[in-house]
């Protein structure tokens, strides 16, 4: 089992606020050299709650830096948070990445048109949700306008079907705490944030999940790619046998061959 949540962090990044909130701020690292390298927005998880923040994904960002890839990892309110849950851990996330791509449009150093955003657990829900959120209404509180241009959304044993995660009472009933209550309360919010129901989201689409992961079951993803594949989604899903949860965030894991060489090759035109 991985101790990435107590090992010591690396030299943080670049902070960048995009928000005026505290919390609304990044870490961005950039490869030495001209460029221009891609982009990898990458979000945390935990839940969704504020008792986890972006600290121990920073060995995860460190490394692919280290491959010549300008990572940005993105902080963001949450549950416990003022302002956290519904809806603004959404619009946070939303918002960030607008801002970023603006940000970082006309900085030699990136190649925006190589652009995609990962996430770990609750960070996968959001990654994929970001994929699909062109999808909600017009008039939905989550509606930030049409897509990022981004080239993939890979989520790394994500929470992907939120009625069947509240359903099944992960994370201690987080579900049920970010949308604030229960599909039989709120199914337009499911509706709108589950990113299952968002399909399909015309954007490829990458799902990486340990056998053994006894946090979030495989049939999260599964389940997904089968969906996203039969909307006519490019979509793959890349299951990792005797693996769990935390695994796929530690680069000193015997899983992280797999994971690096599926994201890199998920950002298109890369050479390693």
């Amino acid at each position: 089992m991985s101790d990435i949540l107590t090992r010591v962090p690396p030299a943080k990044g670049e902070r960048v606020q995009y928000g005026a909130h505290p919390l609304q701020f990044a870490e961005l690292r950039f490869p030495s050299g001209k460029g221009p390298f891609p982009l990898l927005f990458v979000i945390h998880g935990g839940w969704w709650l504020s008792a986890y923040d972006l600290t121990h994904i920073g060995h995860f960002c460190a490394k692919f830096t280290s491959y010549g890839i300008v990572t940005c990892s993105l902080e963001y309110r949450r549950i416990g948070d003022a302002g956290g849950g519904w809806p603004g851990t959404f619009l946070d996330v939303a918002n960030a990445i607008d801002y970023f791509e603006a940000r970082l449009t006309s900085d030699v150093r990136v190649d925006i048109k190589r652009a995609a955003v990962i996430g770990h657990s609750a960070g996968g829900h959001l990654a994929l949700w970001l994929g699909g959120k062109h999808r909600i209404p017009k008039n939905s509180v989550l509606y930030t306008g049409q897509n990022q241009r981004l080239i993939a959304a890979i989520s790394l044993a994500g929470v992907t079907n939120l009625p069947i995660a509240w359903e099944l009472r992960l994370g201690d009933d987080a579900v049920g705490k970010l949308i604030g209550g229960s599909p039989d309360q709120y199914p337009e919010r499911y509706a709108e944030a589950s990113p299952l129901e968002l399909l399909p989201m015309g954007l490829k689409q990458v799902l990486i999940h340990g056998r053994a992961d006894e946090v979030v079951p495989i049939s999260q993803s599964e389940g997904f790619a089968q969906t996203a594949k039969a909307a006519g989604d490019e979509a793959s899903l890349v299951s990792l046998d005797g693996f769990g949860h935390f695994e796929l965030i530690d680069p000193e894991s015997r899983a992280w061959d797999a994971v690096a060489h599926s994201t890199l090759a998920a950002l298109e035109d890369w050479v390693r």
